[in-house]
């Protein structure tokens, strides 16, 4: 069963850090690239980040290059997003998703991110 649990979300203030874990399982990780994407309250979901399968290659959305990096660990079956500098804007549900070219998408259930003071 494929599964993809997002952690690490929570409260925090304008200018500090949060880092996001999703682990992976039921499905071979390292074939897939990793991605976070956000949605805020009456937003449409963003892309945020994507890592290819081997993590050699990164993008980021304009709004968060320079304060968020993803990174993997293939051997762990887990993708990060170290997020610095946040931003009352980057409020949202994280969550993060599994795709390759062929294959259907995972999605996992997402997890709170709320900047305020």
């Amino acid at each position: 069963q494929v599964q993809l649990v997002e952690s690490g979300g929570g409260l925090v203030q304008p200018g500090g850090s949060l880092r996001l874990s999703c682990a992976a399982s039921g499905f071979t990780f390292s074939r897939y690239a990793m991605s976070w994407y956000r949605q805020a309250p009456g937003k449409e979901r963003e892309l945020v980040a994507v890592i290819s399968s081997a993590g050699g290659n990164r993008n980021y959305a304009d709004s968060v290059k320079g304060r968020f990096t993803i990174s993997r660990d293939n051997s762990k079956t887990t993708v990060y997003l170290q997020m610095n500098s946040l931003l009352p804007e980057d409020t949202a549900v994280y969550y993060c998703k599994a795709a390759r070219p062929g294959w259907s998408e995972h999605w996992g259930q997402g997890t709170q991110v709320t900047v305020s003071s």
